[in-house]
């Protein structure tokens, strides 16, 4: 479907009041493109030609083989898909090697709270943006989340890697592959009478919707660690933020929408991101099917405890949304004992707090949530999908 006949479905469909004034996205700036009308024609129209040609099993066979960024495309790839992925699979010229390599050495330094805000902080918030929890339930990856959250870590986990845009790294190989899974995607849940019912739009995963997505990572990640008074350097800043600019380009963003400064990402955030946010009914499932995870995984982390962390990390509204029952002892225990134990990694206390250990275990627990089956990420290959949730 192109953009104009996009367009004007969407638009109908406001005009006869089928979307609902509460759901419309937020208005664009005047006089630019608005992303919730971009898409990614020329792959969607190449990937839905593979799908409905019964293709993407081999597609996907070899594809299993190609993971480092310096690895040439594999062969017997359909030529439309190898000719657009030998154009795209590389770095835009505007990047940064300098600072690409300094956000590298900055998660490095700094994994220990990103691995925790990226899966509790993160994932949980996807479930309560209404638009990304309706795709993610109803596409295939909804019907097992143990597998989708293995795969949303590998692609943290490669972004992350002190290598990620080096030819030994993987990351732009993952991108690119999450940029074709997301053109399944597209083609894929129009065609699911229980999406279309419940969804405010014609086409899932719009370049609007990867800002938002975006923001509920990388913005929201920054700004948790300035609120908790996590030392960083203006230079760390800035490559932290370079590293997201690159990271969603390759997944098909125009870079007209990219925040070109932290404020920027603060300003569209506040725009894109927070007035968005709402429970429904697909979310609630999926944050208790994240949350239960932990219950394979015996360390000593209650599920109170986890719960809590979640209200810390997201706030009690969102907590109330999702239906995450308090306790008390628990948020108590956060709330004191988190700050210290950033200070005492610091370097600002001298001595272990109370629950340094707890605070230890709970963020193993956390990583090996999303490892797959609590084996190495790279074990978990990103796959187009050929359907939606059974049943939808």
């Amino acid at each position: 479907m192109s953009n104009l006949s996009r367009r004007n479905v969407l638009t109908l469909g406001v005009a006869l009041g089928l979307v609902s004034a509460a759901s419309v996205v937020p208005a664009w700036a005047a006089g630019t493109a608005d992303p919730w009308w971009v898409w990614d024609d020329e792959v969607d129209r190449l990937v839905a030609g593979l799908v409905d040609g019964g293709q993407v099993p081999a597609v996907n066979t070899a594809l299993r083989s190609w993971a480092d960024n310096g690895d040439p495309l594999p062969a017997g790839l359909p030529a439309g898909l190898a000719a657009w992925l030998g154009r795209v699979n590389g770095l835009p010229s505007w990047a940064d090697a300098a600072k690409l390599r300094r956000a590298a050495d900055f998660n490095r330094r700094k994994d220990t709270y990103l691995f925790m805000l990226y899966g509790l902080g993160s994932g949980i918030m996807s479930t309560v943006i209404p638009r990304e929890a309706r795709s993610v339930y109803w596409s295939a990856g909804g019907a097992d989340m143990q597998d989708r959250a293995a795969k949303t870590f590998t692609f943290g986990y490669d972004l992350s890697d002190l290598n990620a845009f080096e030819p030994g790294g993987q990351f732009v190989v993952t991108a690119t592959k999450t940029r074709l899974v997301h053109a399944a995607v597209r083609h894929l849940l129009p065609q699911s009478p229980h999406w279309r019912a419940v969804s405010d739009e014609q086409v899932p995963i719009s370049n609007g919707d990867i800002l938002v997505t975006f923001h509920s990572l990388g913005t929201f990640v920054h700004r948790k660690l300035r609120e908790w008074h996590v030392p960083m350097s203006a230079a760390d800043e800035e490559a932290f933020l370079h590293q997201w600019q690159v990271a969603i380009h390759l997944l098909g963003v125009r870079d007209e929408f990219i925040p070109k400064t932290w404020a920027e990402a603060d300003a569209q955030s506040a725009q894109v991101l927070t007035p968005l946010l709402a429970p429904t009914t697909e979310g609630k499932e999926l944050a208790e099917d994240l949350l239960g995870l932990t219950a394979q995984i015996d360390l000593g982390v209650t599920r109170g405890f986890l719960n809590e962390f979640v209200r810390y990390v997201l706030s009690d509204e969102v907590g109330d949304w999702l239906g995450l029952r308090r306790d008390y002892a628990a948020a108590a225990l956060v709330r004191t004992g988190w700050p210290a134990y950033i200070a005492f990694r610091e370097g600002l206390l001298p001595i272990a707090p109370a629950g340094f250990y707890l605070f230890d275990q709970f963020l193993r627990a956390i990583a090996m949530l999303f490892l797959n089956k609590m084996s190495s990420p790279a074990s978990t290959p990103i796959t187009i999908p050929t359907g939606n949730r059974p049943g939808a």
